[in-house]
């Protein structure tokens, strides 16, 4: 199968997009790609997830400047979009993150779904070369203990799923600092239920991780790998916690930051 390379591009510049797609080409690649809409309300990230998680494309590139990942509006987008295009292509799917000028981020300075990235210059002479040996190299088959996944759009709003991948949850968790939930409902893994029966379902839960405060809403159905817990969330929170359901002082909790 010929890989192809989406690419989405946080500059706007068609002159510098064109020279980019005619360089690869010369290198047997095939590109396809946008400009990256800013439009959070909107949700018009979301438009992309059907493209990247087609088989043939082997990379998620993105052109930008190392001040583009300063904006919470673009890390809060390109995080989401990553977190679709993660739970149905795995978390090792590549992302190159091609710098026109400035210098890489820390991983740290990252929010978490975008710290696999690789970075690259757009002035490196074997750029293009590097770029073909990512397209076309094996991925492993890196995942977690949990399943993540998002759903959105204006009508339906914004939804998060989790659940558990190859175990048992007796019930689940999940918090955000910033943005707040507004529903939550259980069932089948992969698409909204349109109905759900919650088990002594619990709101406004409190917790804090490191320096931040969540608030969290659960519940105690039990939860197996083909079952999902959904969460309607309105705004942008910073970052999301989830887990298990526990009744303990200590239980493992994945904590995301989104931006």
């Amino acid at each position: 199968m010929k890989k192809t390379i989406w690419l989405t591009s946080l500059i706007r510049s068609e002159e510098t997009v064109k020279k980019l797609i005619s360089q690869l080409k010369t290198y047997g690649l095939e590109v396809k790609g946008h400009f990256w809409e800013e439009g959070l309300e909107k949700m018009t990230w979301m438009n992309v997830r059907e493209e990247l998680i087609k088989p043939d494309v082997g990379l998620w590139l993105i052109l930008a400047t190392g001040e583009s990942f300063l904006a919470p509006a673009v890390r809060y987008g390109l995080s989401l979009l990553n977190i679709a295009v993660q739970a149905q292509r795995g978390l090792s799917f590549p992302l190159v993150i091609l710098l026109s000028q400035g210098a890489p981020l820390s991983p740290d300075a990252l929010p978490t779904p975008l710290r696999g990235a690789d970075f690259l210059s757009l002035t490196d002479p074997g750029m293009a070369a590097k770029l073909v040996a990512k397209a076309h190299a094996r991925v492993k088959d890196t995942s977690s203990g949990y399943r993540l996944d998002l759903y959105g759009n204006p009508q339906i709003g914004q939804w998060f799923e989790v659940g558990p991948r190859n175990s048992s949850w007796p019930g689940a968790m999940f918090g955000v600092a910033g943005g707040e939930i507004v529903f939550h409902a259980v069932g089948p893994k992969g698409s909204l239920p349109s109905h759900s029966v919650l088990n002594y379902p619990m709101k406004g839960l409190k917790l804090s991780m490191g320096e931040k405060e969540y608030v969290a809403w659960a519940v105690k159905n039990d939860l197996g790998p083909g079952d999902s817990y959904f969460i309607k969330v309105k705004g942008f929170p910073e970052s999301i916690v989830f887990s298990p359901y526990s009744t303990g002082k200590e239980a493992e909790v994945y904590m995301v930051k989104i931006n």
